[in-house]
């Protein structure tokens, strides 16, 4: 019998054992089971974003140049690179906030996982991967910040809105996101992770001024260990994104509200201080160490990082001393915080007119980063840093309901000095930390991936805050149970309901977090752009190597290069530059490996804009030479950037291709205008076109618009330019012109890739987007078209998605006409081409005849004899035939050829400028279109006739139906 009842009673000590442990460590599995469906969700869109013949598909444009930076490091490791020199030529630059900790991380991991060796291959898959495994790992911080605040329920519950929340946080850590956004918000938590747990050892400790004095070492040991904990995790964060100085600046507003309020309170601020003086001490000393570039910039790692922590390291020190000062003072403490905010005040105004430049960068980034109102400038053209047209809409996207229960949380902390309950330092870290991020994510869209975090950790508090409502003792069992209120219960629930239901499907619909999760993919613009960015790569010159240069190793694409003293990198001969607008520039860079004059670090932005906006070649050629030989081009006339380059000696450096896309001359234009002006309304008429029998006034781009380098180039393929030629064109088609997108209103400039937006098959210029051209050529053609795309549209043209242009010095073609011709009678010069995909045009360039002669410049050769291997361009626009060049008189819109004659141009009379001679004799009187007629309306009789046709088309066979893959709209336009 002993020995059954010792069974028994070591039965049931296990029984109790398992319960014990089950209930101690639940919590882990629980916390597994949330990492892993965080990063299950974001691995998703894994195989659409995989390598692809070597290339890498990843999403959204910063991604590609988190890509370079990563390369460059695996291949430089562990070193990040000092200076970059394959962007903003012909300056280069620093670029501060990439190839940071972040980059570091991924490739340390692939150079583990590759035994030091990684392939590109899996070098990118550790990339692409790295990124959701950060973001779940954020679910560590949060679960310990909520457990802190709301108990163990109040951290699992914090980790569940983690990982269901559905907004940026989530789109910005799925993979193929190769962005620093997920290692921020996870560097952050721990940096504030780590003050919270320095904070609440510092008033557990009580470490004062007079234990320093005594060298009391055991009394200081565990706040001075947490706190220089505090200290290397900020400083982690500010590693990983060196804008991060912003968590600085949160530290010093918490440490100076905290502070004063200790006092008040009878409180020694001598404790709170003692972690602020020791964390931000160490941070100023360690970002001291990291300063790479002079100067003050927040995007870089310089000098205003280390000056940031230390005055607040400084200002935590002179807070505790002016408290002890106070005292003697025998003043009512009440009073201190006046005295100190008084203090304050004194100090930015000293700074002001002492470091007006320190000044200046803190103010404009505490408006641009945090501060939602106020003047931002061409800043607001970046999408994501503008700010949300609602914010209520905005927050519920992101979180739910979770950011209302959010304050509910701030409230019940702030409430617990009134309720006689514990007010540590930590609730007002929190209170401070939360307040700030919602004003940040009121600033700029793209904040919103941080308000998670103070989303999730205030739940929690609100979490605990109801599980005390539950005071009973649970090993009650059934009696428990019935100790709870019905209220309870029906408090309960409706939390519950408001945080989670509008999170989860069915209610949340495609916006939970899983659905969302899948949404993520390959950037359509690097897709896009991929066709001409390879043929760059290949058809280019190596740069350095322009016109045989032969300095194309002096220009190793993975090369050092160490920071220039005067900031601009010195290229060798045959450097050159390739201008696009801003938003490309990474593109360029990685994809091509060629060097953009501006890309998305906002760099020449506006030097790219008075260029594109540019009226008249002349003006355009003298702004690209302005640019390389480093004269200041913005908003400066022909005439002044003549003079500038007359007094300027030539250098080696060239502006030598422009790239232009469908939404540079569609919806990105009024932003292109915004950086130089004028207004974009400057560019913009109104006109009538026929929809539904009737006509209505819409608006449309006017002759200025036309006249822009963007327009003549991307629109008219460079016609009657005489330096400028088409070398490229992308095999995507798009239809550019005023549509009328649902719910945008008429737009005067917008465009849709027909393939990728509309639907529409084709295989380079083939039938449909032959025939879609056709239709859009007829001046009547509105609303036929309109029925075809989906939507409305006037005013349209069917134009490849990029184009890429190269400035040449042209041929001259020199010619006399054999038979009487009057002075001033137009010869004309045209030649027909056609690009890779199969698309014809004709290039026509105009003259007078004086004396019998002429002269005219042409940028495209009829033959070629030499290309990139030989330091010039592989063009893939040929020549149909040679040059014929007639003089005639243009009449009704065509020219009868009088005097003709044919040449051929050779590629290099075109590269070097060289004369081609022509004569011209009596021609045959054929009849030719006048390249400046406009285009006539079809007669309405032909226009019922075609549309029978088309009909009859459609039954015959499925082609047009191809081309119709959305219902006819309703055509009015109106609003």
């Amino acid at each position: 019998m002993s020995t059954d009842t010792e069974r028994v009673d070591a039965e049931s000590e296990r029984e109790f054992s398992v319960v014990d442990a089950a209930a101690r460590w639940y919590h882990v599995p629980v916390i597994g089971f949330l990492m892993a469906f965080m990063l299950a969700a974001r691995l998703r869109p894994y195989e659409s974003v995989t390598m692809s013949d070597g290339e890498p598909r990843l999403a959204a444009v910063d991604s590609w140049y988190h890509w370079r930076t990563v390369e460059w490091t695996a291949e430089n490791y562990p070193y990040t690179m000092p200076y970059e020199i394959y962007t903003s030529f012909p300056d280069g630059r620093y670029v501060g906030q990439f190839g940071t900790l972040f980059d570091q991380i991924i490739v340390t991991a692939a150079m583990i996982i590759g035994l030091g060796s990684p392939s590109t291959e899996l070098l990118y898959t550790v990339a692409i991967v790295a990124v959701p495994v950060m973001a779940a790992l954020v679910a560590i911080p949060v679960y310990l910040m909520g457990k802190r605040l709301g108990g163990r329920s109040g951290g699992l519950v914090a980790v569940v809105l983690l990982a269901l929340a559905p907004g940026e946080f989530l789109i910005r850590s799925t993979a193929g996101q190769l962005q620093h956004h997920v290692a921020e918000v996870l560097f952050m938590a721990t940096a504030v992770l780590a003050m919270m747990m320095a904070l609440r050892v510092a008033e557990r400790e009580k470490p004062v001024w007079e234990l320093v004095v005594d060298r009391d070492l055991e009394g200081l040991k565990q706040p001075a260990l947490w706190s220089a904990l505090a200290g290397v995790a900020l400083t982690l964060y500010i590693w990983v994104w060196p804008p991060g100085v912003v968590l600085i600046g949160i530290f010093g507003v918490f440490f100076a509200i905290h502070l004063c309020l200790d006092y008040v309170r009878g409180v020694s601020p001598d404790h709170v201080a003692f972690v602020g003086a020791i964390s931000l001490g160490l941070t100023a000393l360690f970002t001291l160490i990291l300063v790479e570039e002079p100067g003050t910039s927040v995007t870089s790692f310089g000098y205003l990082q280390p000056a940031t922590a230390f005055l607040v390291a400084a200002g935590c020190l002179f807070m505790a001393w002016f408290a002890r000062q106070w005292n003697d003072f025998d003043v009512e403490r009440v009073y201190y915080p006046g005295a100190i905010g008084g203090l304050l005040v004194l100090t930015f105004v000293a700074m002001a007119l002492a470091l007006p430049d320190f000044f200046s960068t803190l103010v404009g980034n505490v408006q641009g980063r945090v501060i939602p109102f106020g003047e931002r400038g061409s800043g607001l053209t970046i999408a994501e840093a503008q700010p949300p047209d609602n914010f209520a809409d905005h927050m519920f996207n992101q979180v739910g309901a979770a950011f209302y229960t959010m304050l509910v949380g701030i409230a019940l902390l702030l409430a617990r000095p009134f309720l006689n309950r514990e007010f540590r330092a930590e609730h007002t870290l929190m209170i401070v930390w939360a307040l700030f991020l919602t004003s940040m994510a009121a600033t700029q869209i793209r904040f919103a991936y941080y308000i998670v975090l103070p989303v999730a950790v205030l739940n929690a508090v609100v979490v605990g805050e109801l599980v005390g409502l539950f005071d009973v003792d649970l090993a009650q069992g059934i009696d428990a149970v019935r100790q709870i209120e019905t209220y309870q219960i029906i408090v309960i629930v409706v939390v519950v309901m408001l945080l989670f239901m509008p999170l989860l499907p069915p209610i949340a619909a495609d916006d939970n977090a899983w659905e969302r999760g899948a949404g993520g993919g390959p950037s359509g613009d690097a897709m896009v752009w991929a066709d001409s960015t390879d043929w760059m790569q290949e058809g280019t010159p190596e740069p350095g190597n322009w016109a045989g240069a032969g300095h194309q190793d002096d220009l190793e694409y993975f090369g050092v290069y160490e920071y220039p003293e005067d900031g601009s990198y010195d290229y060798p001969d045959g450097a050159y530059g390739v201008m696009s607008w801003w938003d490309y520039g990474h593109l360029i860079t990685t994809q091509s490996e060629r060097m953009p004059h501006s890309n998305p670090f906002q760099s020449n932005a506006r030097s790219s804009s008075w260029y594109l906006t540019a009226q008249g070649e002349a003006h355009g050629e003298a702004i690209l030479d302005g640019i390389a030989a480093g004269i200041d081009v913005e908003d400066r006339s022909l005439e002044d950037l003549e003079a500038d380059l007359e007094e300027t000696e030539p250098g080696h450096e060239e502006m030598r291709y422009v790239m232009i896309d469908d939404q540079m001359a569609g919806g990105k234009f009024s932003a292109i205008t915004d950086w130089t002006g004028p207004d974009y309304q400057t560019y913009l008429e109104e006109d009538e076109f026929e929809f539904g029998g009737g006509e209505e006034r819409l608006p449309t781009g006017n002759d200025q618009y036309r006249n822009t380098m963007l327009a003549s180039l991307y629109l008219d393929d460079a016609e009657g330019m005489e330096h400028y030629r088409l070398v490229h064109e992308n095999d995507e088609y798009s239809v550019v012109g005023g549509m009328a997108p649902p719910g945008l209103g008429a737009q005067p400039h917008y465009s849709l890739r027909l393939g990728q937006q509309l639907g529409i098959p084709h295989d380079g210029y083939d039938e449909n987007v032959a025939q879609l051209d056709g239709m859009l050529t007829e001046a009547n053609a509105n609303e036929q078209v309109s029925q075809q795309l989906g939507l409305p549209i006037w005013d349209g043209e069917i134009v490849s998605a990029v184009k890429t242009f190269e400035r040449v010095e042209g041929a001259t073609i020199e010619g006399t006409v054999e038979g009487e011709v009057a002075d001033g009678e137009t010869v004309y010069a045209q030649v027909e081409l056609e690009t890779e995909p199969g698309r014809t045009f004709v290039y026509t360039q105009q003259a007078e005849v004086e004396d019998g002669s002429f002269e005219m410049t042409v940028p495209y050769a009829t033959t070629e004899d030499v290309g990139a291997e030989d330091g010039y361009t592989d063009t893939e626009v040929e020549a149909l035939d040679d040059y014929a060049v007639f003089v005639g008189s243009a009449d009704d819109g065509e020219i009868e050829r009088e005097f003709i004659g044919t040449t051929e141009v050779s590629e290099t009379a075109v590269i070097e400028g060289e004369t081609t001679a022509v004569t011209l004799e009596p021609g045959d009187g054929e009849v030719v279109p006048d390249p400046d007629a406009e285009p006539q309306p079809a007669a309405p009789e032909e226009a019922d006739e075609e549309d029978e046709s088309d009909e009859e088309e459609t039954e015959e066979d499925d082609s047009t139906d191809a081309m119709n893959p959305l219902a006819p709209p309703a055509l009015s336009v109106a609003g």
